[in-house]
């Protein structure tokens, strides 16, 4: 079915006035070329294929025949937004597990994408190129032929046949013919952008992925995400462990022996001053430290779960905050780090910008769902858009199947809101 938008273009009084009309010519014009190509090539390939599968070096050229439709559809589609002004229509096919020729052959050759593409190169080769053809021969070439009349004349000197219907001998017949074969022009514009836009349509229901597969494809980016979000998670981890257990370890060393060497030195003297700000400059790169292994994952967090990390980061906010967490039990790391960190962004954002005396955070597993709330009696008129840090925090629950939501009218209350199914870990 041609879309709606198509109509209305070519109902419009502009239509002849915009470059709707050529582009459909483009179109028309770039789908014989394309399937002159097509048939030629296909038949050139068939007959070598067949002349060599006596000595079987032609039944892998016949097998890639199969294939054939895949290039070709994916310029097609291309060449749809010549004509519609609906978005780019997608690629049906799936991107294989695995890397390599033989998992792609595989899954493409299971792909029913693959075979409509076939059957559309073969419509290609065999009906539309022609059709496209005698479309345009009926709507601008025949006008065209009018129109060059003067040129012809000029060219050959004596009498002409225009368009092989009237025998043309001078100059005034010659230049009426041509302005006859504008006059046709512009109406026979109409049929032919209807033309091009119901071959468009029939080019987009072949060749555009069906709602089964969009689903599937939507299912694996949903997988793609999950999988970096788990990877990022990870190397969070190692990042983590390998600072707590490395420039941790020699920053407490260092300390000690600072310590150490300061008891040594004479009181009072210039090497015991020295030593005393060496030693209070390396506690406090590991305090600094400590806070940025905390902030990329704490390993309270690793260690006891959910419930004792968001405790840790209520005692270290800047604001009181009452903590209502009973009864959580340890769930997947992967919605404990996504609970975790929203909620000390969401404490993060009360102490510099709510000025809320206090804050409240509760959390909940019930059937099957972690709720986390986060409320504060503050200004209130938060807007995650505005560059809180919230809106990466809730792509990645969106990973998960959760949601994040804010309620924050002008004047309060705020409350944070995540939820995000997931099961609870045996012990």
């Amino acid at each position: 079915m041609v879309s709606e938008s198509v109509w209305v273009g070519l109902r419009g009084r502009r239509y002849l006035g915009s470059s709707a009309p050529w582009r459909g010519v483009a179109y028309l014009l770039g789908g014989v070329v394309l399937g002159v190509f097509v048939l030629v090539g296909g038949l050139v390939a068939a007959v070598l294929g067949a002349a060599l599968a006596v000595v079987l070096v032609g039944l892998p050229l016949l097998a890639l025949l199969t294939f054939a439709g895949i290039p070709v559809a994916a310029l097609e589609r291309r060449r749809l937004r010549l004509v519609e002004p609906e978005p780019p229509a997608l690629s049906p096919h799936r991107t294989p597990e695995v890397p390599g020729i033989s998992a792609w052959f595989k899954l493409r050759v299971k792909e029913q994408a693959t075979w409509r593409e076939l059957a559309y190169t073969a419509l290609l080769a065999l009906v539309l190129w022609p059709l496209d053809l005698l479309v345009l021969a009926g709507t601008v070439g025949a006008p065209a032929v009018l129109m060059a009349a003067p040129a012809q004349l000029a060219l050959d000197g004596g009498e002409i046949r225009a368009a092989k219907l009237w025998l043309v001998g001078d100059y005034p017949h010659a230049f009426a013919i041509a302005f006859l074969g504008l006059a046709l022009l512009a109406p026979l514009l109409y049929p032919l952008g209807a033309y091009a836009a119901a071959r468009a349509t029939l080019a987009r229901l072949l060749l555009a992925p069906r709602e089964a597969e969009l689903t599937t494809r939507l299912e694996e980016v949903t997988r793609s995400r999950a999988r970096l979000v788990d990877a990022f998670e990870a190397e969070r981890r190692r990042i983590e462990r390998d600072l707590h257990d490395g420039a941790q370890q020699r920053l407490v060393a260092l300390t000690m022996t600072l310590g150490l060497a300061r008891l040594d030195a004479a009181p009072g003297s210039e090497l015991a001053a020295r030593l005393t700000k060496a030693h209070d400059e390396a506690g406090n790169v590991l305090t600094e430290l400590r806070e940025l292994i905390r902030g990329i994952h704490p390993q309270v967090l690793a260690d006891y779960g959910l419930a004792a990390a968001i405790e840790d980061a209520a005692d270290r906010s800047p604001i009181p905050v009452d903590t209502d967490l009973d009864g959580l039990p340890r769930l997947p790391e992967s919605v404990e780090a996504a609970g975790y960190f929203t909620t000390r962004e969401a404490l993060t954002n009360i102490a510099r910008h709510s000025a809320a005396p206090r804050a409240r955070i509760s959390a909940r597993h019930h059937q099957g769902t972690l709720r986390i709330d986060v409320r504060d009696e503050g200004r209130g008129g938060a807007d995650p858009a505005r560059g809180s840090g919230l809106t990466g925090l809730a792509d990645r629950i969106a990973v998960l199947d959760g949601t994040l939501t804010v309620t924050s009218p002008p004047g309060g209350p705020t409350v944070l809101s995540v939820e995000i199914p997931c099961r609870a870990q045996t012990p």
